[in-house]
């Protein structure tokens, strides 16, 4: 059955949102779907924000019941609500922990510190729990099947090839049957674009260069999209992606939480962790609250005391507005210097199990680094120039996404200190792009860009955001205290598209068979210029990241182990993203040999 919506989800770490559109060719209207939802123990409420908590009741409390049935599991509100009196019984910033590529992600690991009755899940498991929830809500409000429609799935521009490739494992596990992923960062100027209708001519020009400031629960996103011309015609062209930096609500409210712990501590009260996790979930609500356009001067912020779900036997203190803003605007957004960088640490030898945040907690930092990083990013197009060595690239217009940024203090901020580099390396100030809804705007550009796939619309040329390299071993005797050099082939230029093959130039390259070896890859998000089969020697630092490697043994199949097999490479890049390298003999043993190598898990990425 053909699909009859364009449906647009905004799979988030602190929010998932779903917005949809019809494709009869009408009016192209963007609707937001209320997701029903437990709010409190056995009452249902349709919202158009489904928190992205899982809560496991304990036996005591009996089944959770919604609409389509009763689990001992839900998510949304409730679940939220939950996880600041029973944080070790919760699920939070799953997805998070899908673009860990520290632990396999597959692995049962969440919630952290759960008692014995509940089985843990894996980050998949539960990135599918709240897509599987969306699909039960939009059957029982709808009688159809969501997993019919054509569902744009959205994900950070940073993400990389494994969390992309598990988050459509984990829609096609809620039975979505045409999943197609978008940049996070393109659906909100997607979102923009079909609010502004016609009119987005008016606020863009040839020669603009829009600056996507995405600030969610878990991520820090920066994508830069140029306003070119072809033939006539305004094209956009995403031109930089920033690296995925693990910076976000989550760490704000964890900033919040060590505040108030030492008002407690001030006060003759101490927290163990159990309760100190509590308290972050709880400032969280509280942080919201007083970020907003009308904040009170402050709020209260309530933890159970532990073993007590009795209201007398809770720790109360609040948080006022000048804390969260001397704490959050200051802390995370200071008013630094274009050349600043982020600052950098060795880690700990041991550490405690956790998610991989970012070290230096300033984002402003973090955006500097980018926009002198990507200086280059504009001149391989039509009628922009490189901006000279040592500036930065310059944007024009600024588009802010993502629930952090609904702040004002937060985004006036960016915007002075944005301004005043710009003012300095001798740019006008950037501009605003109004009008953005940072809690929805994701998933309505995602179900807008429905439309624009089949034709209707203005569509954001971007393909791949690095350069992809697979490293090559050069042969040399062995010489003590000294690795055989490596090269690194090209297979992948900056700007391939999804769903699109590439061809090698011959290369006199082998793999073995029949014994362990090890794939190694790197990615550059600043080597724009090299071609697929560009053989890199030796590279500046900072050029190429070294990415996971893919350690495999390739069956010899009619060969003796430790054969050296000499192949040539076809790399493809699928339609989610994911770098395929067919390596093929060639002399082949049988019909259609070839082994085939996926960028995308940290182990199971090879079949043959």
């Amino acid at each position: 059955m053909s699909a009859r919506y364009s449906i647009g989800i905004d799979l988030g770490t602190t929010h998932t949102a779903l917005a949809y559109s019809a494709l009869d060719g009408g009016a192209r209207e963007l609707n937001v779907f209320e997701v029903p939802q437990l709010v409190a123990r056995g009452a249902v409420e349709a919202r158009p924000l489904l928190p992205s908590f899982l809560y496991f009741a304990h036996a005591s409390e009996g089944e959770l019941t919604l609409p389509w049935g009763a689990s001992a599991s839900t998510a949304g509100e409730y679940a939220r609500t939950r996880a600041a009196e029973s944080p070790g019984r919760s699920v939070a910033s799953a997805k998070s922990w899908l673009s860990h590529a520290g632990v396999n992600r597959r692995d049962a690991l969440l919630p952290l510190g759960a008692p014995e009755d509940i089985e843990k899940i894996s980050p998949v498991e539960a990135s599918f729990r709240y897509l599987d929830h969306l699909a039960e809500a939009w059957r029982a409000a709808r009688g159809t099947e969501l997993g019919a429609e054509d569902v744009m799935l959205t994900v950070p521009a940073s993400f990389d090839a494994a969390a992309r490739e598990l988050t459509v494992e984990a829609a096609q596990a809620a039975g979505f049957e045409h999943v197609t992923l978008l940049e996070e960062p393109q659906a909100a100027l997607y979102a923009w674009l079909a609010a502004a209708g016609d009119g987005f001519r008016k606020q863009l020009q040839p020669g603009d260069v829009v600056l996507v400031v995405d600030i969610g629960g878990g991520t820090t996103d920066f994508s830069a999209i140029a306003v070119a011309e072809r033939d006539g015609a305004l094209e956009l062209q995403r031109v930089a992606v920033g690296d995925h930096i693990l910076l976000g609500g989550d760490n704000m409210d964890l900033a919040l939480a060590h505040v108030v712990r030492a008002k407690l501590l001030q006060a003759g009260r101490e927290l163990d962790a159990w309760q100190f996790t509590s308290l972050t979930h709880a400032c969280r609500s509280a942080k919201e609250r007083l970020l907003s356009d009308e904040p009170p001067a402050s709020m209260p912020v309530v933890i159970a005391s532990r073993g007590s779900e009795l209201l007398g036997g809770a720790v109360r203190t609040e948080l006022t507005r000048e804390e969260v803003e001397r704490t959050l605007v200051d802390g995370f957004f200071p008013a630094i210097e274009a050349n600043a960088r982020p600052a950098q640490r060795p880690r700990a030898g041991l550490t405690q199990m956790g998610l991989p945040y970012a070290f230096d907690p300033a984002i402003t930092k973090h955006l500097a680094h980018f926009l002198t990083r990507q200086s280059a990013a504009l001149a391989a197009l039509p009628g922009f120039a490189s901006a000279p060595a040592g500036t930065l690239l310059r944007p024009t217009a600024v588009l802010f996404n993502g629930g952090v940024l609904k702040a004002p203090a937060i985004r006036e901020r960016i915007l002075t200190t944005l301004g005043g580099w710009l003012e300095r390396d001798g740019a006008p100030r950037a501009r605003v792009l109004p009008g953005a809804d940072p809690d929805l705007a994701v998933a309505r550009g995602a179900a807008y860009y429905g439309h624009v796939r089949r034709g209707a619309g203005l569509r954001i040329r971007g393909g791949t955001a690095r350069a992809y390299y697979v490293g090559i071993e050069s042969p040399m005797p062995a010489v003590p205290g000294l690795e055989p050099p490596i090269s690194a082939l090209c297979v992948a230029p900056f700007g391939m598209e999804e769903g699109t093959e590439t061809t090698l130039p011959p290369h006199e390259l082998a793999v073995v068979v029949g014994e362990p070896v090890q794939f190694r890859f790197f990615g550059s998000s600043v080597r724009r210029a090299d071609a697929a089969g560009t053989l890199l020697d030796a590279w500046r630092p900072g050029e190429l990241e070294e990415l996971a490697p893919i350690s495999l043994t390739l069956p010899a199949k009619g060969r003796h182990e430790g054969d050296l097999v000499p192949i040539r490479l076809h790399p493809s890049l699928s339609p989610v993203g994911v770098l395929e390298l067919e390596a093929v003999p060639v002399e082949p043993v049988a019909a259609d040999e070839r082994w085939k190598l996926e960028l995308n898990v940290r182990t199971e990425g090879a079949t043959s």
